[in-house]
């Protein structure tokens, strides 16, 4: 038997950051996120030989092992072994052999939520293979704890979560790792306008959030006005840009989103850098209206809203740029997986 899973990724919309803790037990967090045609992809294909066979292509790790209870996390494929040690330890599963593969449709730290991404995406694999009994809020807090708390990956809440619901929503983070998410119903034209007044850029560099993400709860725990204030408005963002959202005012999404970038760069050092604003000192003369980062910054994705006649101006000028303009669709499905039979095991009448 095969078993196959995908998960989507996502744009962070606004309120990135308020979701990480100790900020988010303090004062509470807000995100609106939404996912998009991008997707983590997971295989597993029984087998009978005795070995554990890993093939993680965007790590570059093709390593076997013995079936074991336990797979040592030393670095190679992390993100498997922490699922497969979890699932098998708290459902109290027999090991067995198999052969797993995974994938992502963006690089590692584009800011598209990819990790996290991944780890909902193996975690479903694993779900639908041995018929576990977890919704979208069970598969994303477990998940979460995997990354977070069993492999001590810094990050916030909201990837797992947007990982495993998809859509549009409106995440609520609370204290004692309590999470609401409410999903939106977005009209179809306004999903269509959105689209048509987005480019998403990549900017040819990838990098890792962990040194960013810990600056951040280092102002919030030694009270660093300036950051704890640039946070607030931060998330006061994710609530204006969902009432523009939902109206269909782009031009409002476009200010909401231009101004809590200047809020973001403010939260760490790294955030921002000459790459990036050489994209905005590009995009914004093109006719580009406003833009950040996506997700934790300092590389990744840029996400820029434009007047949608002059998209195609924006696009031209950032070819001189060495990244590339990447085309997307807002989805609405989460994470899902499936089984796939042999076929002479099939009986057809």
């Amino acid at each position: 038997m095969i078993i196959r899973s995908k998960a989507p990724l996502r744009l962070g919309l606004a309120g990135g950051g308020s979701d990480v803790s100790p900020y988010s037990d303090i004062y509470g967090g807000l995100i609106l996120n939404a996912t998009i045609n991008l997707y983590a992809y997971c295989t597993i294909e029984e087998t009978n030989n005795g070995i554990i066979s890993i093939n993680s292509d965007d790590a570059h790790c093709y390593e076997s092992y013995l079936v074991a209870n336990r797979l040592e996390i030393d670095g190679k494929a992390s993100l498997i072994k922490g699922v497969y040690n979890r699932v098998i330890k708290d459902y109290d599963i027999e090991p067995r052999s198999f052969k797993i593969t995974t994938y992502n449709d963006a690089p590692a730290g584009s800011g598209l939520g990819t990790s996290s991404a991944m780890v909902v995406c193996i975690l479903k694999a694993f779900i639908e293979w041995f018929s576990l009994p977890l919704g979208d809020y069970e598969t994303s807090r477990l998940a979460y704890e995997i990354e977070r708390k069993d492999l001590n990956l810094s990050g916030g809440k909201q990837d797992q979560y947007a990982a495993a619901f998809g859509g549009f929503n409106y995440m609520e983070f609370l204290k004692n790792d309590l999470v609401i998410i409410n999903p939106l119903k977005i009209k179809r034209w306004i999903v269509d306008e959105l689209e048509a007044s987005m480019v998403l850029y990549f900017t040819g560099a990838s990098r890792s959030s962990a040194a960013i993400i810990d600056q951040q709860k280092k102002n919030t725990s030694s009270g660093n006005e300036q950051a704890i204030k640039a946070m607030h408005r931060i998330k006061q963002s994710a609530v204006d840009m969902k009432l523009a959202l939902l109206k269909g005012d782009m031009n409002a999404f476009a200010r909401i989103l231009g101004q809590a970038w200047e809020d973001k760069k403010k939260m760490a050092d790294a955030i921002s850098n000459p790459m990036i604003q050489q994209v905005f000192d590009v995009a914004i003369p093109a006719g580009a209206l406003a833009g950040k980062v996506s997700g934790a910054g300092g590389g990744g994705f840029v996400m820029l809203m434009v007047e949608p006649t002059r998209k195609k101006e924006v696009v031209n000028a950032l070819k001189q740029l060495d990244g590339f303009v990447m085309p997307f669709q807002f989805t609405e499905g989460g994470a899902h997986g499936w089984k796939i039979y042999p076929t002479d095991k099939i009986n057809v009448k």
